[in-house]
């Protein structure tokens, strides 16, 4: 993976050593070693924790071949790997461990249009709990199992990105 940083003429080299499933990745950027703790994403905002320093990082453009953030006021464009995404996904436990059984996913980014459900609410798994507008489209986010909504955390009009949690069904 190459990251370009503006205002810098060379170009880093990455990759990813390791991913375990609880957000930590072991990276390598410029034969240097560095341990990174994905802590969440929420609304294009990427908080992490870069060698024992919290930072946060907003995603100015996601492209079929790049990323492009802004961090410490420094627009970074990350040439993205094949597998970026599905090693994020892993490494954020977000392919379905048991710690994330409970949580309801968006499926796409979009904005939230409608709650069709509130907390003590029983539902049925394929329930429409929440939905979403994408590209002047309106799709539901339906529940993934039976259960009762223990929490929502999404409002109408609060922006969602893709796997962001929108709720939380026991």
């Amino acid at each position: 993976m190459e990251f370009k940083i503006d205002n810098q003429d060379n170009v880093l080299s990455g990759s990813i050593k390791e991913s375990s499933g609880n957000g930590k990745i072991i990276a390598t950027i410029n034969n240097k070693e560095h341990s990174i703790k994905i802590i969440g994403l929420k609304n294009n905002i990427l908080e992490f924790i870069l060698d024992n320093s919290y930072r946060t990082a907003k995603i100015l453009e996601y492209g079929s071949s790049h990323v492009k953030i802004l961090m410490n006021g420094e627009q970074i464009i990350l040439k993205k790997h094949s597998k970026l995404t599905e090693i994020l996904e892993k490494s954020m436990a977000l392919g379905g461990s048991a710690s994330g059984e409970n949580k309801l996913l968006s499926q796409i980014p979009g904005r939230v249009v409608s709650i069709l459900v509130k907390v003590g609410d029983q539902i049925k798994k394929g329930d429409s709990v929440i939905v979403l507008e994408s590209m002047k489209m309106q799709v539901a986010v339906k529940a993934h199992k039976d259960g009762e909504i223990k929490d929502t955390k999404v409002k109408i009009g609060d922006t969602v990105s893709r796997n962001d949690i929108v709720a939380v069904i026991e």
